[in-house]
């Protein structure tokens, strides 16, 4: 039961970061993507989006994963979670992962004074997004068995 709730909550945080990833597809980012309101709130959102899929992967997902395959213990570090994920091929890189994070952080700073790193953020994020789906899926294919 756990482990729906879980994954409904981060299939609902997909179908919206899906969502604001598609507007901010259509926008010009080389062109003050921060000029109008609509585009600050889905810029917002996705990046809300984004983080929350990797905290719920990070903390919830990926220690049931590892449980249901026996290889989790509460103790262990993520770096040891991550490893271990790249071992059962879920993700191809533990590397991957810690470049997710870093990204998200850089998303997560306020953007008046650093509008052109955000903006940058976001053109990578939007880049590695699928990869971070991807890593979702294969986990939910073990599981859904």
């Amino acid at each position: 039961m756990i482990i729906k709730k879980i994954l409904e909550s981060i299939d609902l945080n997909f179908a919206r970061a899906d969502e604001y990833s598609e507007q901010i597809s259509q926008m010009d980012l080389s062109n003050d993507p921060f000029a109008n309101i609509e585009n600050i709130k889905t810029i917002d959102g996705f990046i809300y989006r984004f983080s929350k899929i990797q905290d719920m992967m990070g903390e919830k997902l990926f220690p049931v994963y590892l449980k249901a395959v026996e290889e989790y213990s509460p103790s262990m570090p993520l770096i040891d979670i991550l490893n271990k994920l790249e071992k059962f091929e879920i993700m191809d890189s533990e590397a991957d992962w810690k470049y997710f994070r870093k990204l998200r952080n850089v998303l997560t700073h306020e953007y008046p004074d650093n509008e052109d790193d955000l903006i940058q953020g976001i053109k990578e994020a939007l880049l590695v997004y699928p990869k971070v789906k991807m890593i979702y899926q294969n986990i939910k294919i073990y599981l859904d068995k």
